[in-house]
């Protein structure tokens, strides 16, 4: 389980006209209360019900559940799948989105869609390397890394427009995640690198 951090009153948080559209998750660290989460891997297999079994186990007892893209470079059930098939249920669902296997076109049609399916959260990673992965041949991609990758879902939101400039007819309401692992040398890089992704759009952090 991993806890989060809010950034509250950062210049990124949407408008406040949003309020009555946000979810448990935003409410809960904008309310600035302790969050716990819980990591759910996507299964091995196109069947949901072995989704919703391993959500049963924390049902109840986190605020949120993340569904990971391709931890590690291994494949799984999509994040995009599980997290709407959660959400179905009524469980708050994390999205994790990774640069790795997607460009920028990809990403941004999978931002919009997981809104439209009811997906708020969504955690924007650069990802791991393919050659880490169960899949070293395939070809990486990571056309965008964590920061840009934060700017262009924040101008989805905010700016109404794709990266290109071309305008939005509904914005995604989507409140938006970084990671950081203070345990990870440069250390003394880490706090910088945190405030990038924090300028860039992140409202909370995951560590």
């Amino acid at each position: 389980m991993t806890s989060r951090l809010t950034i509250p009153d950062s210049p990124q948080l949407p408008p406040a006209e949003r309020d009555g559209n946000i979810g448990h998750l935003e409410r809960v660290l904008r309310s600035g209360q302790f969050a716990v989460t819980a990591e759910l891997a996507p299964p091995d297999s196109a069947d949901p019900q072995e989704v919703h079994a391993r959500a049963q186990l924390f049902a109840g007892h986190v605020d949120a559940m993340n569904a990971t893209d391709g931890s590690g470079a291994n494949c799984h059930m999509s994040s995009v799948a599980m997290c709407a098939l959660l959400a179905r249920e009524g469980h708050e669902t994390v999205m994790q989105i990774s640069c790795r296997d997607r460009n920028r076109i990809a990403i941004q049609g999978d931002v919009l869609g997981a809104a439209a399916l009811g997906i708020r959260n969504l955690l924007c990673l650069t990802g791991d390397g393919v050659q880490v992965g169960d899949h070293p041949e395939a070809k990486p991609v990571f056309d965008l890394d964590s920061l840009s990758l934060l700017e262009i879902v924040a101008g989805l939101r905010d700016k109404h427009a794709f990266a290109s400039g071309r305008t939005l007819t509904s914005a995604p309401q989507v409140f938006l995640g970084a990671a950081a692992n203070p345990f990870a040398p440069p250390f003394a890089f880490r706090p910088h690198r945190l405030a990038k992704k924090i300028a860039a759009g992140a409202q909370f952090i995951q560590t």
